[in-house]
């Protein structure tokens, strides 16, 4: 996830969390953001500003007034940033921020802030259910600014519970949604990823090569420019994309009926999903052991084409499917877009050794319904992935402001 020209302000408070908030700052700043921080002088209790001043290679604040402070700083630190995130928010800091109250230099800042603000709570369970502080979280998002919910989990006093700090990936993902263009609000996406895995008997079964990196790319993207994206993957290792609904299956049918089943109230669909062509006629109902003879045949069943059959439901929605070819790379794309119905396929030769299955980069042509075709350099599969969600905006129905919603 990129930064590039992002100006953040990283408020941190007095909390045991706070040494977390030095890891969010090095990921900020080598994703391209410049990164202010503000401390309060309880947060310089558990890490020093010293550290965070190495880490942004910027000035911390720390105090409203003294030596060095800018007599307006309080006022134009939160007005000329794309963001300010807290990190950790305590129950105090979100006390004062609900109430108005500026006694310091960042719960001043807060006062005077016009730029989101993403409040990453975190402290002892029992402090984050208190009827008052879940009052103050309330009030702050009536007010527009974004909670970011605690994990549950071992706390730093010993206690298991909600209060955690959320991961530094999961903090990233939300703020990478509060700076990015949002050209996708209100849109509803449907995206596939992964392989299937088609069972021969309770141990074994048939698959292909797909890790799912490009369609949950396609899934992290899209949340981040706004849309409501369900992810109906296939087995893979990989993490839950943030602020994404997930739908795990394992066979081509499973996830056919999923994708048969939210495709009628979805804007736009991304089959990116690697899903077998083929299944065992049968499933052993046990491990077939090793036999007398050298050879094992095994019948093999043709799968559903997922996107073929959806094709008769499509009324206005926007069908991108993949191609990942070995030969014929352009013939094929334009045989599947056509045969599918689809309006946008993206092909990728899998022959490439940087471009494919289980990489973290692709080399992909655009072959649309209209004829045009648009030849892209080796990207990551986050920036494919944003190259297909730009081409897919504009032909998408745009929403109203009660749509888009939040």
């Amino acid at each position: 996830m990129s930064f590039a020209d992002k100006r953040i302000l990283l408020g941190v408070s007095g909390g045991i969390a706070a040494y977390k908030a030095a890891e969010l700052a090095r990921r900020l700043v080598t994703a391209g953001a410049t990164v202010k921080v503000v401390m309060t002088k309880s947060a310089a209790e558990f890490v020093t500003p010293m550290t965070f001043a190495a880490l942004t290679g910027q000035t911390v604040g720390t105090a409203l007034f003294g030596p060095g402070v800018h007599p307006l700083e309080h006022i134009w630190l939160g007005q000329q940033v794309d963001a300010v995130v807290l990190v950790p928010a305590t129950a105090n800091l979100i006390g004062k921020a609900a109430n108005g109250i500026g006694d310091d230099l960042l719960s001043t800042i807060l006062i005077a802030a016009t730029r989101p603000v993403l409040v990453c709570p975190a402290m002892n369970c029992e402090m984050y259910e208190n009827p008052a502080v879940q009052e103050n979280l309330a009030r702050l998002r009536e007010r527009g600014m974004w909670v970011l919910e605690p994990e549950a989990g071992a706390l730093a006093c010993g206690a298991v519970g909600y209060g955690r700090l959320p991961e530094t990936d999961s903090i990233l993902a939300a703020l990478g949604r509060l700076v990015a263009v949002r050209d996708l609000a209100g849109q509803r996406l449907l995206v596939t990823a992964g392989p299937t895995h088609e069972d021969l008997d309770p141990v074994r079964y048939v698959t292909n090569r797909s890790s799912g990196k490009m369609g949950y790319a396609v899934a992290r993207a899209a949340w981040r420019r706004g849309a409501d994206v369900a992810l109906v993957t296939g087995p893979t290792s990989l993490p839950d994309p943030f602020g994404v609904e997930m739908i795990r299956v394992r066979s081509a049918l499973d996830m056919l009926g999923e994708v048969v089943k939210r495709f009628p109230s979805c804007d736009a669909l991304v089959m990116a999903a690697a899903v077998g062509d083929y299944r065992p006629e049968s499933l052993a109902e046990r491990k077939i052991k090793r036999g007398s003879t050298a050879a094992l045949q095994v019948t093999l069943v043709q799968n559903p084409d997922i996107l073929k059959e959806i094709s008769a439901l499509k009324e206005s929605q926007i069908t991108i499917g993949f191609a990942a070819e070995t030969h014929d790379l352009i013939e094929e794309a334009n045989r599947k877009l056509t045969e599918k119905n689809l309006d946008l396929i993206v092909a990728n030769d899998v022959n490439q050794p940087d471009s494919g299955f289980a990489v973290d980069t692709n080399e992909v042509t655009l072959v649309a319904a209209d004829g045009e075709v648009v030849s892209l350099p080796l990207l990551t599969k986050d920036e494919v992935a944003d190259k297909i969600l730009d081409w897919l905006v504009p032909r998408l129905t745009p929403k109203s402001p009660e749509d888009a919603g939040d």
